[in-house]
């Protein structure tokens, strides 16, 4: 009998099921709000130096053309204003005279010493304009969002493997309570410096929430469900992005915002003391009476309490054929044998890949033209039938289809903006649009095919890689912008590169629709051929169970 059977035996998907996943699925809601919160929290409105004080004048009396000269759109430069006033370009003809005759570019400027002025808009109060985050100091802005996605890559590693030592549920928990106090802290936060700590730390908490509720769910329930249950939480993510948009939209203030995304987590800490943690895990850990505890009460709710008497810790105990301690410990699992070798590469090119691309569009929705609002919502509107589609793929056709098609078709949507020209926005902007929605059912994807593809023994740490690779992804993307000085097109043709890389990559990976999940990396070593069954002590995958498996 395998894990499978037992859940089957037990209830299968259902009432502990059902309620767990939605338990946990309730906080993916918020995730998107925090990954996605510095496009309202950092927005950078329309500003201009503060003019220079003029003697015996208010600034009211000065009129902005003799102050601050013009750009080529004859709007204010952002960054630079005139030493001194030039009252002649109050001349009715003043303005287009001097630009003729090349006084106006004559005239000497300097930078905006006694600060800038913010004019009314989408934004009005932002970390830019509290910490005058614009002109020279204008990195700093994408460098807080570089600190928090760092935050993330630091915990990907470090509560994937925290977690297969101490459990799921207790990183979880931790996890929220983090989340919830750094979000408040961040609010709070008296200056820059505070704030990218704070935004750091909550960076390393989301990791933690992300990876946890992915493994309890995928661990927890029968195989059949997979596919249904991740793109429910897939689909979390996405109503996330809609009540951050509604959220940003009712609350302009930056810190207001940020404290209200930030609170429902003390909630989900208080909540998740219920939860029951993973029996896998802890069977395979040699926590086989806690498992036992835990599978006896699952069976009561779903009212399947005879079959949870039935059990034992020697029949659990035989579930799962414990490994010894592996050489050099999870990590070093993740590369040590040819099978887990070809695994850990490819879901490492899937998670990059997918959060590169993603990261790349997601993030720069004041670069569209469009109202920001408006963005956000056609951007988390584009997941609903993206995430239907990739659930009916990966059920019908497989793990690899599913996670290969959306990726290829992710890489030439962003490869086809290179040949649209800029003088058709609306084009551009739905070739961008389609795309970010393969990219949603690409990480979609993701979270069920690696998990069915890492051993229980280490699936927290190989689900820890992929989250690892995706955040590096996510620092990455901002960098590439950059590329545009060499040739407008450049960053389009790595964004579109990598995602088709990627999907070539897929195809080495192995399938796992209607397969157990894998227990040990031998289970591991036999799927994929370097392993005969019978060197396999519990043959897992050669047996069957009533849901498909």
């Amino acid at each position: 009998m395998s894990f499978v059977e037992l859940l089957a035996r037990l209830g299968g998907m259902g009432r502990f099921q059902v309620t767990y996943v939605a338990a946990l699925a309730i906080p993916l809601l918020m995730l998107a709000s925090h990954n996605l919160l510095q496009n309202f929290t950092a927005g950078v409105p329309e500003h201009h130096c503060r003019p220079r004080p003029v003697a015996n004048a208010t600034p009211a009396d000065v009129p902005l053309v003799v102050s601050i000269p013009s750009d080529g759109h004859r709007r204010p430069q952002r960054c630079r204003r005139y030493v001194e006033p030039q009252w002649h370009l109050l001349d009715v003809n003043g303005s287009a005279s001097a630009v003729a005759n090349g006084t106006a570019t004559e005239a000497a400027t300097e930078p905006c010493h006694d600060g800038w002025t913010y004019l009314d808009g989408i934004f009005t109060d932002t970390i830019v304009t509290e910490w005058d985050l614009v002109c020279e100091s204008k990195k700093l802005r994408q460098v807080a969002q570089s600190i928090y996605m760092a935050g993330i890559l630091l915990g990907s590693g470090l509560f994937g493997v925290l977690s297969d030592k101490f459990g799921r549920r207790a990183l979880l928990t931790w996890c929220y309570l983090q989340l919830g106090a750094t979000g408040v802290g961040t609010a709070a936060a008296p200056s820059l410096l505070v704030y990218c700590l704070c935004r750091f730390l909550t960076g390393l908490a989301m990791a933690g929430v992300s990876l946890n509720s992915a493994s309890l769910c995928m661990e927890w329930i029968p195989t059949g469900a997979r596919a249904v249950v991740g793109t429910i939480n897939g689909y979390c993510y996405t109503l996330g992005q809609f009540v951050l948009a509604a959220a940003a939209f009712a609350l302009p203030r930056w810190r207001q915002l940020q404290l209200v995304v930030s609170l429902p987590f003390f909630v989900f800490f208080f909540y998740s003391w219920l939860y029951v943690e993973s029996a896998r895990w802890q069977v395979t850990s040699g926590r086989a009476d806690l498992a036992l505890r835990g599978l006896r009460k699952v069976a009561r709710v779903n009212g399947r309490k005879e079959e949870g008497d039935k059990l034992s810790e020697e029949v659990l105990r035989a579930l799962v054929h414990r490994e010894p301690p592996l050489p050099g410990g999870a990590v070093a699992a993740l590369v040590r044998t040819p099978g887990m070798r070809t695994v850990s590469c490819g879901v490492s090119f899937v998670w990059f890949s997918t959060s590169f691309a993603y990261y790349g569009l997601a993030m720069d929705l004041q670069g569209f033209g469009f109202n920001v609002y408006l963005s956000q919502l056609v951007f988390g509107a584009v997941d609903i039938p993206a995430k239907l589609l990739s659930v009916l793929v990966i059920s019908c056709f497989g793990r690899r289809a599913a996670q290969g098609g959306s990726l290829a078709l992710a890489g030439l949507c962003i490869l086809a903006n290179i040949f649209v020209p800029s003088e058709l926005p609306t084009l551009r902007m739905a070739f961008a649009v389609v795309g970010k929605g393969a990219l949603a059912a690409s990480f979609n994807c993701a979270y069920i095919f690696s998990g069915e593809l890492f051993p229980t023994a280490i699936r927290q740490t190989g689900m820890g890689l992929g989250g690892t690779m995706a955040r590096v992804g996510g620092m990455v993307a901002p960098l590439v912008r950059m590329a545009a000085d060499v040739t407008p097109v450049l960053p389009l043709v790595i964004y579109g590169a990598a995602p088709i890389v990627s999907a070539i990559a897929t195809g080495f990976l192995p399938e796992t629709r209607n397969a157990p999940l894998p227990e040990t990396v031998k289970d591991v070593e036999r799927r994929a051929g370097h392993l005969e069954d019978d060197d396999v002590a519990v043959p897992l995958s050669s047996t069957k169970s009533k849901d498909g498996a």
